[in-house]
């Protein structure tokens, strides 16, 4: 294979020479004279690419390549290492992006690549089929095929012997590189300690003894009978995952209805709902950590597992602390945070008080929804098959009465007993953000005003809050009062002006209905169904006695409304029993409610 070319030859320069010399287009007299190049700057160009060309003519592509990755390796003057940000860097990310990584070589380069934006060392095996990602504390292996195959990957930690890691391989084999540069961020984080390499080491040694103190903790809450989906919503520890190569250690502790039902009828899916992850990080206080398991193997009399207490030989001083982090900054209220640093006796740090309302609205539509702060409501309109449209405005509050959250991003805690307690408070907060949650839609735009109905969401004492509207058959406002009691426990309770006609749903009946689809709109639309309901009945009874009066004239009119009564009456009364199976989300949350009327 011939080398290309790069440098032109000498011919070609003195042709490239003599065309410069032409008058430019559209220049004349002094003008053209003016923009002529100086004849000795270009003698010196010309010389200089002789040398260049001569230079490099006879070399074969392999060391020019070697000396290009030399240059692009070493750092610029002045400084010690290239930053992540460094124009070099930021030029060879986009060349990496635009390669496909097909061959051995190009795997080699995106892995080396990786490793440099991240802070790690990399290093080929002499056979060339493995590269080693390594820092301090651990290291990475990926080993190839001679045609960039991935073959395995394997993680070890100080202590440890090399373990496969199954989730990696997928991810190099799927080309999912910024996930795998997101794990090799979380494995580097687990030692971002101040002290040496040993003092590192036991940080890593506590977070392994956490990690088993909750694994025996699920294991002593878990009953053969009992399923994945009662273990995230009833168990005391939640479902837990246990930490697999670069994935840490997660607990999912709720599920909406909606996802439950999917789960039902899809058996295996694996529904994701929401969880935390436990891992362990740097603190400017230095506290008291195990570094070896403390559960006993008996529960004591309340239920829970036993712990050995805190001595010198299980427990360091350490200038780390155990965390519960989000997967994104989650919206929780001032007396929930209260209740974790009162349990926790350690204080979240980083925290910004806002209204909470406004911070869900912020945390549904993760940070796209802008919105100016001035204003108090925001306005969402939500479709719902066999019901006029919704539009919610959302109250975020006035300064005495609003209920007043922060954005969390991770919980600190330092003994595996606090993980039940956080778990609880956790469920009782998505809770509550999963019925607020429940008003909004990206729709903020109506272009149908007609036939729509019009509710109000807001901010309550404690964990509870108020839907205003029009009363379906009065001229008066009507409220719904809900208090979230806890993840499984809501108390609504149904007020009306004694002016207008009592509505035919009870408290219990409203209770129900939101326990069991977490959706205030779905609410809404049982308790104007059963408006409609009763003001057809109304009707036929006032038919009835206008017929009795006169039955002639009434007697088509009368049959024509009690078919349409016996279709709605019919509509109310668990109209999902031969309802099929549909992947849709209105129809599954639609189901949810029938089955709860």
């Amino acid at each position: 294979m011939q080398r290309m070319q790069l440098l032109p030859s000498p011919k070609e320069r003195s042709e490239q020479v003599s065309l410069c010399s032409w008058p430019q287009p559209g220049s004349c007299g002094s003008e053209a004279g003016s923009q002529d190049a100086d004849p000795v700057k270009l003698i010196s160009i010309n010389v200089l690419m002789d040398k260049l060309h001569l230079k490099y003519a006879q070399k074969p592509w392999i060391e020019t390549l070697k000396l290009v990755r030399l240059c692009m390796d070493k750092p610029p003057r002045g400084s010690i290492s290239v930053t992540p940000h460094h124009p070099l860097l930021s030029c060879l990310e986009k060349i990496q992006r635009t390669l496909n990584a097909k061959s051995l070589s190009t795997v080699m380069n995106r892995l080396e690549f990786l490793s440099k934006q991240r802070g790690l060392k990399s290093h080929i095996s002499p056979n060339g089929t493995a590269c080693y990602l390594t820092s301090d504390m651990f290291y990475v292996e990926v080993q190839l095929e001679k045609d960039g195959k991935v073959i395995d990957v394997k993680l070890a930690h100080p202590g440890e012997a090399p373990v496969v890691c199954g989730d990696l391989v997928q991810l190099l084999r799927m080309k999912n590189y910024d996930a795998f540069g997101k794990i090799l961020e979380g494995l580097l984080n687990l030692y971002q300690i101040p002290g040496n390499s040993d003092m590192k080491a036991k940080v890593y040694l506590a977070l392994q003894s956490l990690e088993k103190d909750l694994y025996s903790m699920s294991l002593l809450y878990r009953t053969q009978d009992v399923n994945r989906v009662t273990e995230v919503l009833h168990g005391k520890a939640g479902h837990l995952v246990q930490r697999t190569g670069g994935t840490p250690m997660n607990i999912e502790y709720y599920l909406s209805p909606y996802q439950v039902l999917e789960e039902e009828l899809n058996p295996g899916s694996q529904v994701c709902g929401t969880k935390v992850f436990v891992t362990v990080g740097s603190s400017n206080t230095t506290h008291k950590l195990p570094i070896s398991p403390l559960i006993v193997d008996s529960q004591a009399g309340d239920g829970n597992p036993a712990f050995l207490p805190l001595t010198d030989e299980l427990s360091m001083d350490l200038s780390a602390c155990f965390f519960l982090m989000f997967h994104q900054p989650f919206p929780m209220s001032s007396s929930s945070i209260q209740e974790i640093q009162k349990f926790t006796g350690i204080p979240i740090d980083g925290l910004k008080l806002g209204s909470l309302h406004a911070l869900i609205v912020q945390f549904t539509f993760n940070d796209e929804y802008k919105e100016d702060l001035a204003t108090n409501n925001s306005c969402f309109f939500v479709s719902l098959p066999d019901c006029p449209k919704h539009s919610y405005f959302i109250n975020k509050g006035t300064e005495k009465s609003s209920i007043t959250g922060a954005l969390v991003s991770k919980i600190p805690f330092t003994h595996p007993k606090c993980v039940p307690a956080i778990i609880e408070i956790l469920r009782h907060q998505v809770a509550y953000n999963t019925l607020i949650g429940s008003c909004l839609s990206e729709n903020t735009i109506n272009e149908d005003c007609s036939e729509l109905l019009y509710f109000e969401v807001s901010p309550q004492k404690g964990t509870s809050f108020s839907i205003s509207f029009q009363h379906p058959m009065g001229e008066n406002l009507a409220c719904v009062v809900a208090d979230v009691l806890s993840a499984r426990q809501i108390r609504c309770s149904l007020h009306t002006n004694p002016q207008d006609v009592t509505l035919n749903c009870c408290n219990d009946f409203i209770t129900r209905v939101m326990e069991r689809c977490m959706s205030v709109p779905l609410v809404m639309r049982a308790i104007f169904k059963n408006a409609v309901t009763m003001k057809v009945d109304g009707e036929i009874q006032n038919m009835e006695v206008i017929s009795e009066q006169n039955p002639e004239v009434t007697c088509k009119q009368t049959a024509s409304n009690s078919t349409g009564a016996n279709i709605s009456g019919a509509s109310m009364q668990n109209s999902c029993d031969g309802m099929e199976a549909s992947s849709s989300t209105a129809s599954i949350e639609c189901a949810i409610c029938d089955i709860s009327v």
